[in-house]
């Protein structure tokens, strides 16, 4: 009897699901993967018939469009959003009149397919009309799925990656362990989440079946009393990464897509402040999954050049006056003046870009071209300024109607300038970079050296190689992988003193070297957490209803509870401040034994009466 109302039931709540069209998305994906399991024998009957017909359907789409890359059955409660989203208002009015609700079909295409998208639709709905029960057709590609996240319609891509995968080439399976694994997450701790991000091939669009899903992660820790920084980021990354097999075995996806990276949000400022490779890159081709308003502001910023640019960035500027000679001989009078401005100005940014400097005011441009690579580097000869300072107030001239008609003569002599400017500037590249990449590869050895030096001593690099070899990847700590990055370190240095590394070559030594280096902070740091818990311990009072943490350091006592931070001292309890607190935990890193009076019970029980100590 009670099987019977459970079936009854569960029929109910697959009805009502497929009748909710009007109804906004609020669904758990993980409970939805979980929930697969439950459903009753009957209704299960049916769903497989159903889908005998949509595999027949899928196959028969494959044999003609061999290219497609996934197709998806959308879950219901997705259905309504899409329909609001994607559908005509003639093509809604037909759903709501419709009393069969129809299934709703993602077909994803690669990208390169996609101008051939309204024809390919066309005949996947002529095929469509053959099948039992009704289908509704949505073709897209991937860039479209990023377009949904970056637009904030992130039901929209909820529902994609809940889809039920009737083919997969891999994408459908990467986005689905993504989202169950970002919804595990906020549904724990979604208060210090700030951005769930996915980058690498899947979005690059180079991804295979086992590629792995590149996941950034931004916790807040701008409002951390109770903890230090440190602490806070260990404890969510340690929750963080044991979903990654919880939202593997949910998604159905034998392998671990999931490559997680947990930042905080004030190293992550501080990262993208700096200009870190790892970040731009990551800001340039990152697309939220999860976003409160973080992520998006910086990749607009990224793009606007507020933020320092990637090597990427300065190659499209320094583009703009490649082509110079042949872009003014096809263009206007009044529209030459325009191009030889820009085609001297912008790559004359583009190099202070790459010097380190913030892109200035065109006026401020020629001033500080001299001030850095005349006077400063002397390594610019001071007739390529005058070039372009005559070239930029000819053009506000211009600009100002001061100037209003220019001879020939005239043009073919600025044209004549800004080439030559032009050939002297790339020239000028090659020696920024050469000097740039020179500090780049010292200061990743240097830091990479220090790091390992703090672990092992100072020794040579081969002995170094040979312990961290040793200490870490034949204790599985870290993988094999980083033995490489770290002899590929030493081996950047040593072929850059010969003159045979390239641009490239250093930007991969810094990338790499900049993930080695953080591995090993946070090992140093795990470490560090080691010897601070041993002064750490948890006291119940007041008959247990209240808890505090009582940290013991070499020199001070602290009891932490809600209210804020004590000092105990003889006298009783002081009121301290988080500053000394942290100033405390600093001085504590490191300790591998701590001692403290008996008297500090004896005033803990006279300000708390009788407590208790959990350890």
């Amino acid at each position: 009897m009670a099987n019977e109302k459970s079936e009854k039931k569960a029929k109910e709540e697959v009805k009502e699901s497929s009748q909710s069209q009007q109804s906004q998305i609020n669904y758990d994906p993980a409970k939805i993967a979980q929930g697969l399991s439950n459903i009753p024998d009957n209704v299960r009957e049916e769903m497989e018939k159903t889908k005998e017909r949509l595999e027949k359907f899928k196959k028969d789409i494959l044999k003609k469009f061999n290219f497609i890359i996934g197709v998806g059955i959308i879950p219901p409660q997705a259905c309504a959003k899409f329909e609001e989203e994607e559908l005509t208002e003639e093509e809604r009015a037909v759903v709501e009149k419709d009393k069969e609700k129809p299934i709703h079909i993602m077909v994803l295409i690669p990208e390169e397919n996609f101008k051939e998208v309204k024809k390919i639709k066309a005949e996947l709905i002529q095929m469509a009309k053959e099948v039992k029960p009704k289908i509704w057709i949505h073709v897209k590609s991937p860039v479209d799925i990023w377009n949904y996240c970056l637009d904030g319609k992130f039901e929209l891509t909820s529902g994609v990656a809940m889809s039920f995968p009737l083919h997969d080439n891999g994408i459908l399976a990467a986005l689905r362990v993504s989202e169950i694994h970002k919804s595990l997450c906020l549904r724990k701790f979604e208060r210090y989440v700030v951005s769930y991000i996915i980058a690498g091939s899947l979005v690059a669009g180079n991804a295979v079946k086992t590629s792995d899903v590149d996941v950034f992660i931004i916790i807040d820790d701008t409002d951390v009393k109770r903890m230090s920084r440190v602490e806070l980021k260990e404890k969510l990354r340690g929750i963080i990464y044991s979903y990654i097999m919880e939202a593997s075995e949910l998604a159905g996806v034998k392998n671990n897509l999931l490559n997680v990276q947990v930042y905080t949000l004030t190293d992550f400022w501080e990262s993208v402040k700096d200009a870190h490779p790892v970040i731009f890159t990551f800001l340039r081709d990152g697309v939220p999954l999860y976003d409160r308003g973080t992520f998006m502001p910086w990749k607009a910023l990224l793009k606007m050049g507020r933020i320092k640019p990637s090597p990427e960035a300065i190659d499209m500027f320094m583009s703009m006056g490649d082509k110079l000679g042949e872009v003014i001989s096809n263009r206007f009078l009044d529209m030459v003046i325009g191009d030889i401005y820009w085609g001297v100005l912008t790559p004359s940014q583009a190099l202070l870009m790459l010097y380190g400097i913030a892109p200035p005011k065109p006026k401020e441009t020629a001033p500080l071209m001299k001030e850095i690579f005349v006077d400063k580097e002397k390594i610019l000869e001071v007739k390529y300024i005058n070039i372009l300072d005559r070239i930029v107030k000819f053009y506000k001239e211009y600009e100002h109607e001061k100037v209003k008609k220019v001879k020939g003569a005239e043009v073919d002599e600025f044209l004549k300038d800004a080439e030559d400017y032009m050939k002297r500037l790339k020239e000028l590249r090659e020696q920024i970079e050469k000097r740039t990449h020179e500090k780049t590869i010292e200061q990743i050895y240097n830091d990479t050296i220090r790091i390992l030096e703090a672990i092992f001593g100072k020794k040579k690099p081969a002995d170094i190689e040979k312990d961290f070899e040793k200490k870490f990847i034949k204790t599985g700590k870290l993988p094999e992988q980083h033995l490489k990055i770290l002899k590929d370190v030493f081996k950047a240095r040593e072929e850059f003193k010969k003159g045979k590394l390239d641009r490239h070559a250093v930007d991969d030594a810094r990338k790499n070297g900049t993930i080695l280096i953080s591995h090993l902070i946070e090992y140093n740091q795990r470490c560090e957490l080691v010897s601070l818990d041993k002064g750490k311990m948890r006291i119940v009072y007041n008959s247990g209803k209240d808890e505090c943490d009582l940290f013991i350091a070499e020199n001070a006592v602290f009891l932490i509870r809600p209210s804020g931070i004590d000092k105990v001292t003889n006298k009783g309890l002081e009121k301290s401040s988080k500053e000394e607190f942290e100033k405390a935990l600093m001085d504590q890193k490191g300790k591998t034994s701590i001692k403290t009076s008996g008297k500090i019970f004896d005033i803990l029980k006279k300000e708390l009466g009788d407590f208790e100590i959990v350890l």
